[in-house]
């Protein structure tokens, strides 16, 4: 059955002639049914819903239904089927992220004793280590829908705008359960008295902080930063686990370059001369400079990938690196 908010949020839809919003709603009526096990009921209001937005002018997306993006643009939503063997990282972090998916797959008996599972974390480290993963791997591991807050689209220039599309995500956050995440998230957590900071930013920062706090849902939310010194300190004990991301270590690397380029190496290729060549890049680099390396090969129809064209590719991501570091 549906709740009262979205029989009025139906309601309000309609009398506004607001197409987008009442299908949206109609969705999260259906995504409701489902999760309460009316699997019949919820394809049948999404068959009709399609079958309305075939109908309507606009035809525009909705993200539940398509997966891609919602009418409002503030989210974008994939399936991710990652599992937790795709994540190469330290121990410890990924037992932390294990920790948060046994939690939530205990949901039930955990509230039936007062408890409530990890949901929130917030995740720190240098680009390109694996936070974007990670939110892919944990929505992949909890069968999920993930969404990715589209911040861009978040913050305007307009009073009180930011607000209202930050509580419309919290809104779906609520009714749609789901791994929510937040990138990039110093735009909206940098201090609130630092020199540079307005007004706005400060009302938006402020949004943020109550809207999370009060949020009791049964989604997952992952906020990642670059720039953990510049978050404001109210924010960690909003989250449930806060988690630092670092470069790869030595074991990591070799296992990086392995799960990328096993098939394309000689058998006797010196896997323990890599993490000497490549320290100091990150996952996302490791992988960049794999693939290099595999497309230098396919061009040139070598046989096999050597040490010396690895070597070579790695060089060139350092190179790159080093330029955006100056």
């Amino acid at each position: 059955m549906a709740s009262s908010t979205q029989i009025k949020a139906l309601m309000q839809s309609h009398i506004d002639k607001d197409d987008d919003r009442f299908l949206s709603v109609a969705l999260q009526v259906a995504a409701h049914e489902a999760r309460n096990g009316h699997g019949k009921l919820a394809q049948e209001l999404k068959g009709l819903v399609e079958k309305a937005k075939k109908n309507s002018a606009k035809n525009l997306p909705v993200s539940i239904a398509t997966g891609v993006k919602d009418t409002s643009g503030l989210l974008v939503t994939t399936h991710p089927r990652l599992r937790f063997a795709d994540l190469i990282i330290s121990g410890s972090v990924k037992g932390r992220l294990e920790r948060l998916v046994k939690e939530q797959k205990h949901l039930t008996t955990l509230k039936n004793h007062g408890l409530s599972p990890r949901r929130k974390l917030l995740l720190a480290g240098k680009p390109g280590t694996g936070k974007t993963f990670t939110a892919s791997v944990l929505a992949g591991e909890l069968n999920f829908p993930l969404f990715e807050v589209r911040l861009d689209a978040v913050i305007t220039k307009y009073l009180g705008e930011s607000s209202a599309k930050l509580r419309q995500i919290f809104d779906t956050i609520r009714e749609v359960r789901g791994v929510y995440f937040f990138d990039e998230f110093d735009a909206l957590g940098s201090h609130r008295g630092s020199g540079n900071d307005v007004g706005e930013a400060r009302r938006i920062l402020n949004s943020f902080l109550q809207m999370i706090e009060q949020d009791d849902s049964n989604s997952v939310i992952v906020c990642a930063t670059n720039h953990i010194e510049a978050l404001d300190h109210a924010l960690f004990r909003r989250f449930d686990d806060v988690i630092k991301y670092e470069l790869p270590s030595e074991d990591e690397i070799i296992k990086l370059f392995r799960t990328r380029l096993q098939s394309y190496v000689a058998k006797n290729f010196s896997w323990k001369r890599l993490p000497a060549i490549a320290e100091g890049l990150s996952n996302a680099e490791i992988t960049l400079a794999a693939n290099d390396a595999i497309k230098e090969m396919l061009i040139h129809d070598y046989n096999s990938i050597t040490t010396t064209m690895l070597q070579q590719a790695i060089e060139d991501r350092k190179s790159i690196s080093q330029h955006f570091m100056e």
